[in-house]
């Protein structure tokens, strides 16, 4: 019977030494989390974590901002080269008008259709070739 209760008085102590302990380790960890150091090292990991996040952010913001530039940019590009393109089909065009008594029929027909076939296609380099091939049929 003695020794049933000094195993039992045993085992309580036990037990209560563990629950001791458990409380003593909850309570030293639960103010060590809201001591001052432990607060600045958490703001100062979530400061850095923002800037990091903030860094990615720009890059990744500027990266977009370049690509819808650029993209922009084109379109202008595309825009003007057409209206480039169509002023020059008139040049040429008002060019021929004003030579079309001094070409044979087939030869001002040819230019006209060449004119009209370049614009089409939007080779200016053509169309720049074709005027310059005008220009000197009239000096010519």
């Amino acid at each position: 019977m003695l020794g049933s209760a000094m195993l039992l008085s045993a085992f309580a102590l036990l037990i209560i030494a563990g629950v001791w302990g458990v409380s003593k380790i909850i309570v030293r960890a639960t103010l060590d989390y809201f001591s001052a150091k432990q607060r600045a090292q958490r703001r100062w990991w979530f400061v850095q974590a923002r800037q990091d996040q903030v860094k990615r952010l720009f890059y990744f913001k500027t990266q977009q901002i370049k690509y819808f530039s650029e993209l922009n940019r084109k379109r202008l590009l595309k825009r003007n080269n057409r209206k480039h393109i169509q002023s020059l089909s008139k040049a040429i065009d008002k060019d021929l008008q004003s030579i079309k008594s001094k070409l044979p029929a087939a030869t001002y027909q040819q230019l006209q259709q060449d004119n009209v076939r370049f614009r089409k296609q939007q080779d200016i380099e053509s169309l720049l070739k074709l005027q310059q091939k005008i220009s000197t049929l009239v000096s010519v």
